[in-house]
């Protein structure tokens, strides 16, 4: 049955750097919708494999560490909270040592498996905006409107050195491009959900845009999408 706007769903994906999740936090605040991001829940199982010192190459380990853990996302004012069996853990998941550790644990198929069940469970009653690598084209393959949003590497490299002056202030932008051609070439060359554009997702290249000016062109496309 064709849902109606105010239930769509709604994939954002694309490569890090890109702007995905910005906008796609702010279409979800403009919409009303809610705003779920896939790539926090990844950090935050990697957190907890991290604190319990386990083997981020041991899938069957990782498989029941995803089986007993509770993640959940919390939309605080403007900003969104990740609970791990109900701690707080917002403030330690953008770490580098978190970031990389979850890398490696999003190529296990398994682990991805329960995540992705997961995800379509917090998305049953729709208007949601999530967004992530896989989401339109494993998550949720039939969402209502698909987005592959993209930037030129040096662009991506700025905007990724100033999230991070914050937390890890020790990384230059020359080490920020090398790490992000690192970390695109495993997201797309894993053999579980590769990053990939989606066969009917609109692209939008971030590159000169403001975050208002991809909002503007995303919600315009949406709503193109609800009239037809």
């Amino acid at each position: 049955m064709r849902r109606t706007m105010d239930g769509f769903i709604i994939a954002v994906d694309g490569p890090v750097g890109a702007g995905k999740s910005t906008a796609a936090r702010l279409l979800a605040k403009r919409l009303g919708y809610r705003y779920i991001d896939s790539g926090a829940m990844y950090r935050a199982l990697a957190w907890k494999a991290l604190q319990a010192g386990l083997d981020l190459d041991d899938e069957q380990c990782l498989r029941r560490l995803v089986d007993e853990t509770c993640i959940a996302l919390e939309s605080v004012g403007d900003r969104e909270r990740i609970l791990v069996d109900g701690e707080d853990v917002s403030g330690h998941i953008r770490k580098r040592e978190v970031e990389q550790a979850s890398s490696r644990i999003s190529t296990h198929p398994d682990v991805r498996c329960v995540m992705v069940a997961h995800q379509r469970r917090m998305a049953v009653h729709g208007g949601i905006v999530m967004d992530g690598r896989d989401i339109g084209t494993v998550v949720f393959p039939d969402a209502d409107v698909k987005f592959y949003l993209t930037a030129r590497l040096e662009v991506r490299a700025n905007r990724r050195h100033l999230e991070l002056q914050a937390v890890d202030n020790t990384r230059g932008v020359e080490e920020l491009v090398e790490e992000i051609t690192a970390r695109d070439a495993r997201d797309m060359g894993r053999h579980a959900s590769p990053l990939r554009k989606a066969d009917e997702a609109v692209t939008i290249d971030t590159s000169d845009l403001r975050a208002s000016e991809v909002i503007d062109a995303m919600e315009e496309e949406i709503r193109r999408k609800a009239a037809s």
